[in-house]
């Protein structure tokens, strides 16, 4: 029984470092629908990521890396961004060939976003479309695109963390390209599993440590 016990607590232990990162750690976070005007379409949110980075030496600015790991034709061709502890996009990287973008998009609202509740309300200056052609200079499949924030007075990497994680601030992309023709709205979910798997791993150690006191 007790070595039974002890591995759970190593599964504990394990499961806990799922949250134990260090402040610098890159987060990643799919896409769920909210337009649905595609079945087939709709279901590439799975595919598509944005990667959320503390830049080295920065201390008050956040790396957004948009990845698009379709395997059927799409194109990343607007994001926006809903509130949070940013204050100004810095700059856009369009180093990656095939990827160019420029601050502030048209539409200015992400498309379907009074589809969610609280409703996706894009602040001012958040945002930035690909150029002409649009879907080709997006970010379609095996592409990048980097936006930098600078933080506002006071905040730190691990306030946009929250933010992410409590909704407090919501990413939303509208995709293009699809082979039929049409266009989906996608925005942020965190990676499923991470807090459900820290709570697990807590929960254990603690079921242990009574175990131990008996």
């Amino acid at each position: 029984m007790k070595t039974k016990f002890l591995l759970i607590l190593v599964v504990a232990v394990s499961l806990l470092a799922v949250l134990d990162k260090p402040a610098d750690a890159t987060l990643s976070f799919r896409f769920y629908n909210i337009t649905n005007n595609n079945a087939a379409d709709a279901g590439i949110g799975e595919y598509l990521f944005v990667d959320v980075t503390d830049p080295e030496g920065e201390e008050e600015q956040v790396l957004f890396t948009f990845r698009n790991e379709s395997p059927v034709p799409s194109s990343i061709c607007d994001v926006y961004f809903d509130d949070g502890a940013l204050f100004g996009i810095a700059s856009i990287d369009n180093d990656d060939p095939g990827v160019s973008f420029t601050q502030l998009a048209n539409p200015g609202d992400l498309p379907g976003g009074n589809n969610i509740d609280p409703p996706f309300v894009t602040t001012e200056g958040f945002s930035a479309d690909s150029d002409s052609p649009v879907q080709a200079m997006g970010v379609n499949p095996g592409e990048t695109l980097g936006i930098l924030f600078v933080l506002q007075d006071g905040s730190v990497f691990q306030d946009v963390v929250n933010d992410l994680y409590s909704e407090a601030l919501r990413i939303g992309i509208h995709v293009q390209g699809f082979d039929g023709g049409g266009s989906e709205s996608f925005v942020n979910v965190p990676a499923p599993g991470a807090l459900m798997l820290g709570g697990i791993g807590i929960g254990l150690l603690g079921l242990w440590r009574r175990r131990q006191r008996i």
